[in-house]
């Protein structure tokens, strides 16, 4: 079988001779032109931690690739650092950026005639774009994350990005002092690598490894070390054995594999954003995979691991006790994974795992499953009159389970981060930001400020807070986002007004405002749509075409 059945379109045609002089021009021979082309594509830039070495990575998989006799091309492809634009006009452009990477990747491996593709990726959308891409070109692929940042440090104290958020907070409540707040933001972040926690960009690099796209260790080799730079060499061999089975996305990422995923997410307490990511990476693998099935998934999946945002470890230390690989290894002994599925090595999971160590002795990162932290997942789809199309909740129990309180509106994140600031928002409130969703964002922003500003205000367990926005996956506390239908499309959120009691239920899965249908209707009558925010360009473009956040925000429905 012939292993270029797609550049020989434009290698082999005696009819392309221009491709063909085009191509010498960049140094290839006769002889390069006999072997397949892998398309790498890398979302570096030099803006950003998680993506600042990546192009470095790309030059280490390009070798690997050229010594495995096929021909490596680096393309780029863009990205938005989450932690730079949080709280920003900018954090509109955040989640539009997955479908930017998933359509340029697709466009460029397309349009080149490549045969294979590796993505080179960092921060938080990076992951599922380039996942995207890779299902809908089912081509032979690699997905390599660029890995986790190391610890920050002050005063023998553990930081990493979101102390920085918190210590906002508590310098705004009064309760460190400037200098003390300077060293925490200066300490926070020592170089490259993704967000420390188990945050979203090391949520979706895991999970990905479960689903097996990925080689093992992948996302839990940190950046800076050197088990990431051979990680990075061995690519090559691996997408060459790939090319030869014609072995693709498709073949790998199933029902089965997606459940398997799921469920390390649910033990790894992973970021709510994953729900979003599922649903379109899982469209784009034409799987039929609803909020529904990730319930289900969740509530017979316990929460065992003691990471931040709610617990106290970071992705290093998880590395240091075996890593991803370790954990999914106590998983499939305890009959939570299915073995059987193939991944990215050409082997299963089982197979994979059979030669990887166990967990280490002693270790506190990953409770056992006799003692959960939460004997259910951490991730809840709420249903009720307040969100009909769903919602997502993320409540790991330490908040308890049933929250109930008075509403303060806000219309728009930076009111309520004016608000919190000011004092408005009072223990036991359900603070509401709406406009924030798919349309009316646009752009569905991650709301980490707010909740940020509250705990380190110290109003964590006594404030909940509701919107059709994101949340980060730094995020913590007693919180529902992704409401559907938004505020913007006439949903309920838009009709609340101050004072009105919200019950948020994780125990039943439900978010309710307690008024009357009639009373709901009665407001419908007054409420008006707002203009967009934007009439044209990018985020345009994407408010004509965004679905749901309960659909995924695809944009190719």
């Amino acid at each position: 079988m012939s292993h270029n059945k797609f550049s020989k379109a434009v290698t082999q045609d005696p009819t392309q001779p221009a491709a063909q002089a085009m191509l010498h021009a960049i140094g290839l021979t006769d002889e390069d032109f006999q072997k397949p082309f892998v398309g790498i594509a890398s979302t570096g830039y030099e803006g950003n931690p998680c993506n600042m070495h990546l192009n470095d990575l790309s030059l280490d998989i390009k070798k690997g690739v050229q010594s495995s006799d096929l021909v490596g091309l680096i393309f780029n492809t863009i990205g938005v650092s989450d932690g730079i634009s949080m709280g920003t006009p900018g954090m509109r452009f955040s989640l539009p950026s997955r479908d930017v990477i998933a359509d340029s990747v697709e466009t460029v491996v397309q349009a080149m005639s490549y045969d294979a593709v590796v993505t080179v990726v960092g921060c938080d959308k990076n992951m599922p774009g380039a996942l995207m891409a890779m299902l809908r070109l089912n081509r032979p692929s690699i997905l390599v994350y660029g890995g986790t940042i190391a610890p920050g440090c002050h005063k023998d104290k553990k930081l990493d990005v979101v102390s920085a958020f918190e210590a906002w907070g508590e310098k705004v409540a009064g309760t460190i002092n400037e200098d003390e707040y300077k060293k925490v933001v200066q300490n926070a972040c020592p170089g490259a690598g993704a967000c420390g926690g188990m945050y979203t960009a090391n949520t979706m690099a895991s999970a990905i490894e479960a689903l097996g796209m990925a080689l093992p260790y992948n996302s839990s080799n940190p950046a800076v070390s050197q088990d990431k730079k051979e990680e990075c060499e061995r690519v090559g061999a691996a997408i060459k054995s790939l090319i030869e089975k014609d072995l693709k996305p498709k073949d790998i990422v199933t029902r089965k594999s997606l459940e398997n995923a799921i469920r390390l997410i649910a033990v790894l307490g992973g970021s709510t954003n994953a729900v979003l990511h599922f649903l379109a990476i899982a469209k784009a693998a034409e799987i039929d995979f609803t909020i529904d099935d990730f319930q289900a998934l969740m509530d017979k999946t316990p929460f065992l691991a003691d990471l931040k945002p709610s617990g106290k470890y970071l992705m290093e230390d998880l590395h240091n006790v075996g890593g991803v690989p370790a954990v999914l290894k106590y998983m499939l002994a305890q009959g939570m994974l299915h073995g059987d599925c193939i991944t990215v090595t050409g082997k299963t999971l089982a197979e994979n795992l059979a030669e990887i160590p166990d967990l280490k002795e002693g270790q506190k990162v990953i409770y056992p499953i006799s003692e959960p932290i939460k004997s259910s997942g951490h991730i809840r789809i709420l249903k009720g009159n307040l969100a009909e199309g769903g919602s997502v909740a993320k409540i790991t129990g330490k908040e308890g389970l049933v929250f109930k309180g008075a509403a303060r509106v806000f219309d728009g994140e930076y009111a309520a981060n004016d608000g919190i600031r000011n004092g408005e928002v009072q223990k036991g409130d359900v603070v509401v930001i709406r406009y924030e969703g798919p349309k009316g964002g646009p752009g569905m922003p991650e709301m980490l400020k707010p909740t940020a500003a509250i705990m380190g205000a110290g109003l964590g367990k006594d404030v909940a807070l509701i919107t059709d926005g994101r949340f980060s996956g730094g995020t913590h506390g007693f919180v529902v986002g992704h409401i559907v239908p938004e505020a913007q499309e006439g949903g309920v959120i838009g009709l609340i007004e101050n004072g009105d009691i919200i019950e948020i239920n994780a125990e039943e899965n439900t978010l309710n405002v307690h008024l009357t249908d009639e009373e709901i209707e009665s407001r419908r009558k007054d409420w008006v749509a707002p203009a967009y925010k934007f009439e044209s360009g990018v985020l345009y473009k994407y408010i004509k075409n965004v679905s749901t956040a309960s659909k995924g925000c695809v944009t190719d429905e």
